[in-house]
């Protein structure tokens, strides 16, 4: 049986806790007997008594608490309970957290991480189920990652929290209760390695990552339904397709992506947020920067209705990124 999603995040953040004194963990309900609203952090309270702290219902509060922390030297992790909440932590991630880097004359290291439960598909409704991460690209000294089943959290929150910079680690909920994939292989069709010095891009291919007709660069959230429309398209259609899971979403760095999109005939970013202003066209941008002029067709961006994201599960879907929504596009975009 594979290792959970939660658990992985949940021994993660424990071995933060138990490799640093200077880690904190701050957020609404966080403590036992609760353990946070996604259970994610279960059982650390009680095994770090000080150091995993249930905060009052402010998200200002708690990130200019985290703030403070990092500016001091400790290493805070803070939780925003749901992502759709971040807006009231913006001044304190735009105008404190980010530019205390840089801002004071000298480089001065913020060690810190502000976690971000998103996405829908939970029936949660339009203020408990949106994706915000186009609001926070282009702050300097502020970077995005995403959570992803393809990487260990044990490695990436070891990264972040060393960076000397804010970083928001955005986390769909529906991947809470997924499976981690650690050994190379999603299923008998399906497996996948590591791209780049960092192992920031997993890619997802079917039998030999040496060539494709298309790359689908889809985040944690959409990760399976990306790869799961992949191989619909090689059944149905004969369309060989590779996946990458990107773990960091800004600053993206491209170069070890463009050995494997310069073979694509199509190239698409698919991301569960809401269309207009997107991450994925910040991506595209780049994608046109480098690739113009070798590129066979436009850049296909995949993203959510702009629309409010509904309550009710048929219309949530109609709204949302789903497999089929992104089998459709390519498929067409084959056809055109």
């Amino acid at each position: 049986m594979r290792e959970r999603v939660v658990a992985n995040l949940n021994q993660a953040l424990r071995a933060l806790l138990a490799k640093d004194e200077r880690v904190y963990l701050l957020g609404e309900d966080i403590a036992d007997p609760y353990g946070g609203a996604f259970k994610v952090t279960r059982g650390l309270s009680a095994e770090f008594p000080g150091r995993v702290l249930s905060t009052p219902i402010s998200e200002s509060g708690i990130a200019g608490v985290a703030s403070g922390l990092a500016l001091c030297g400790s290493r805070p992790v803070m939780e925003v309970m749901f992502g759709d909440f971040i807006g009231l932590c913006f001044d304190q991630i735009y105008n404190f957290a980010a530019k205390s880097v840089s801002m004071y004359g000298h480089k001065v290291p913020m060690h810190m991480v502000i976690r971000c439960p998103v996405g829908g598909n939970r029936g949660y409704g339009p203020t408990h189920s949106q994706s915000p991460h186009k609001h926070f690209i282009g702050i300097p000294d502020l970077s995005l990652w995403e959570l992803s089943p393809l990487h260990d959290n044990n490695v990436v929150l070891d990264r972040l929290l060393g960076r000397g910079e804010p970083c928001i680690f955005f986390e769909d909920k529906v991947l809470y209760g997924k499976q981690m994939y650690l050994d190379g292989r999603i299923s008998q069709l399906l497996s996948f390695d590591f791209l780049g010095a960092e192992a920031n891009y997993a890619r997802v291919f079917v039998a030999s990552p040496d060539s494709c007709d298309c790359v689908i660069i889809a985040p944690g959230g959409v990760a399976e339904q990306a790869w799961t429309a992949a191989a619909e398209l090689l059944l149905e259609d004969e369309i060989s397709c590779q996946v990458i899971v990107p773990s960091r979403l800004y600053p993206f760095d491209l170069e070890p992506l463009l050995p494997v999109l310069r073979q694509a005939r199509l190239i698409c970013v698919a991301e569960q947020g809401t269309a207009g202003g997107t991450w994925g066209g910040e991506i595209a941008n780049r994608i046109y920067e480098k690739l113009w002029g070798q590129l066979r067709r436009p850049v296909l961006l995949i993203s959510s209705a702009a629309a409010v994201i509904p309550a009710a599960p048929h219309l949530e879907r109609d709204v949302l990124v789903q497999t089929e929504t992104i089998y459709s596009a390519v498929r067409e975009a084959f056809h055109a």
